[in-house]
C-alpha cells in the first residue's frame, strides 16, 4: 500500500483545515488507518486512528472534540478534519495503514505516507 498525504498549509488559529491521504492498493478497505504528528524536536505522536468499517474511532485527548478522522473505501482515501487550530497543531501530519492494537503506537502500523506541512499561526 502506498499512501499520499495532502491537504496542507498555514492557516491562522481558530481556522481549519482537512487533510486528504489516498491509497493506492485493493487491501486499503481491511486496514485500520490513522494520523500522527511531529512537530520540530518532538517525538511523533499519535492523532487519530478509525477502523476498516469506520465504525470505531480513536482520538489523542489534545485532538479529541477538534478533530476528526473519516474514510472512503470507495475511493481509497482517508480524511482529517480539523477545526479550532491552535499554534500548537504546528507540525507535519502523516497518514498510516496497517495498524494494530493499540492504534496509538506508530510502531503498530506497516504503511506510511511522506506527510504534509500544517502551520498555525498565532
Amino acid at each position: 500500500v502506498q499512501l499520499q498525504a495532502s491537504g496542507g498549509g498555514l492557516v491562522q488559529a481558530g481556522g481549519s483545515l482537512r487533510l486528504s491521504c489516498a491509497a493506492s492498493g485493493r487491501t486499503f478497505s481491511s486496514f485500520v488507518v490513522g494520523w500522527f504528528r511531529q512537530a520540530p524536536g518532538k517525538e511523533r505522536e499519535f492523532v487519530a486512528a478509525i477502523t476498516w468499517s469506520g465504525s470505531s474511532t480513536y482520538y489523542a485527548g489534545s485532538v479529541k472534540g477538534r478533530f476528526t478522522i473519516s474514510r472512503d473505501n470507495a475511493k481509497n482515501t482517508m480524511y482529517l478534519e480539523m477545526a479550532s487550530l491552535k499554534p500548537e497543531d504546528t507540525a507535519v501530519y502523516y497518514c498510516a495503514a496497517g495498524g494494530t492494537y493499540p492504534y496509538s503506537d506508530s510502531k503498530r502500523y506497516s504503511y506510511w505516507g511522506q506527510g504534509t506541512q500544517v502551520t498555525v499561526s498565532s
